[in-house]
């Protein structure tokens, strides 16, 4: 009898936490339809519900897709603990560097129609960066210089293809030098996670008066490139960024919750953010609404509903659903089109796909492309996946990743920082992949 209460526990628990999707707007598979073992899915399930037993996450979704259609959408856990409100499948997730593709395909869109071409100097749109200047080490012969960097001129200008690849040399507060994440702090420029003052075209002049971290072209340096794309759009297209990925990306693929402000209709959705207490003996903590600084670092939870609103960034700033973003890598695997709609060519997607440049690491199985992390080898990664499989992630630990080869998309989405060793994502991939039983 115990048992059989459990059960039924646990039955109605799910169906609180599975909520209905129409069916007129999802094309909606089961699991065995496409490939995928119903049995091996309960794996995941399992999984994720106990990140959230051992309060390692407050909640989270996941989707998989295969063959065009959703087998499995899941919520799990809570959207935000104190005010006791279950996660839902349609719940809103700030996805920060996720928005890096969907500006990178902006730009390709741009360049299909003949605007703009990937190898154009940045200058050519945004005059303020000719005659940039990059910082190497000081090595001391020079006594006067009693700064730890020096300047010296870029070796050629910056381009298209750099900002796509994040081999400009612009940085991040977070992720470059002290020396150039002082600078940045001094000149007030955003790395687009918190409420920031002034509009994308005065936040973006700002990165063009500071030094380069590396010159173009020679190093992979995750910065704002992005962000800067998003004003090329701007300048090329005469279109304020928002409204040109309203008009042009969003709209047409049916991503109706992405954006980067919320409507005030739509906050409740937004789930809140975690941080953890302990990692022996789990814990997590919520963030409130002001902006929190840690090191060179500066976020907030608050930014998709307060402040300014009033900067686009393109490498961070949107907000979406796991089936908004679905709708947007779908549209990635099927070549550049999705229910007919089409944003680029299939040679564009096999481009932006195919990796170009090592991530720091000369050995990995990874390189970039334009927009995503893209797998060069099988057997290096030791993880499961195929050659061809390109991914990322966002800050507040998002994460993606299409399969071409296995008409495979899959997405997890949660609000934590930070996530330090949590496996959550490696073990998503793996109970994904082992899924696959077609």
């Amino acid at each position: 009898m115990k048992i059989l209460t459990r059960l039924m526990l646990q039955l109605v628990i799910l169906a609180l936490l599975i909520q209905p999707v129409p069916a007129q707007s999802l094309p909606l598979a089961q699991p065995q339809e496409v490939g995928l073992s119903p049995g091996r899915l309960q794996r995941l399930d399992q999984a994720m519900q106990a990140y959230v037993d051992l309060k390692r996450l407050p909640g989270a979704v996941t989707l998989i897709a295969r063959k065009g259609r959703i087998a499995h959408l899941r919520a799990y856990g809570m959207m935000d603990i104190e005010a006791n409100k279950i996660m839902r499948t349609d719940s809103i997730f700030r996805i920060a560097s996720m928005s890096k593709a969907i500006t990178s395909v902006a730009i390709m869109m741009l360049h299909e129609e003949g605007r703009l071409l990937l190898n154009d100097p940045l200058s050519k749109y945004l005059p303020e960066f000719q005659n940039m200047q990059v910082l190497v080490p000081n090595d001391g012969r020079d006594a006067s210089d009693t700064a730890p960097y020096k300047l010296v001129p870029a070796k050629r200008p910056i381009t298209i293809h750099h900002l796509l690849t994040h081999t400009s040399g612009i940085s991040y507060k977070f992720a470059g030098k002290k020396y150039l994440a002082d600078l940045y702090r001094q000149a007030g420029i955003s790395d687009g996670l918190a409420q920031t003052e002034g509009t994308l075209a005065q936040n973006v002049w700002k990165i063009a008066k500071q030094p380069l971290r590396s010159q173009p072209g020679e190093e992979w340096e995750y910065g704002l490139s992005t962000d800067v794309l998003g004003r090329v759009v701007e300048v090329v297209s005469g279109m304020n960024f928002a409204d040109f990925l309203e008009q042009r990306i969003f709209k047409p693929l049916g991503m109706n919750d992405t954006c980067f402000f919320l409507p005030p209709e739509k906050v409740a959705r937004l789930a809140a953010v975690y941080r953890p207490v302990s990692k022996e003996n789990g814990g997590l903590e919520k963030y409130g609404d002001k902006p929190y600084d840690i090191g060179p670092l500066t976020f907030s939870a608050s930014y998709p509903y307060s402040g300014p609103m009033s900067y686009y960034s393109g490498g961070a700033g949107l907000v979406s659903t796991a089936t908004d973003y679905w709708r947007f890598l779908q549209m990635t695997l099927n070549g550049g089109e999705l229910n007919g709609v089409r944003l680029l060519s299939r040679k564009s997607i096999e481009l932006m796909t195919a990796g170009v440049v090592s991530m720091g690491n000369p050995d990995d199985a990874y390189k970039f492309g334009l927009g995503f992390s893209v797998r060069q080898e099988l057997g290096r990664a030791r993880r499961l996946g195929s050659v061809g499989e390109y991914n990322w992630g966002g800050f507040f630990h998002t994460a993606f990743f299409v399969d071409p080869k296995e008409d495979l998309v899959a997405i997890l989405l949660t609000q934590l920082y930070p996530a330090g060793d949590l496996d959550d994502q490696e073990k998503f991939r793996t109970l994904v992949y082992q899924s696959i039983v077609e």
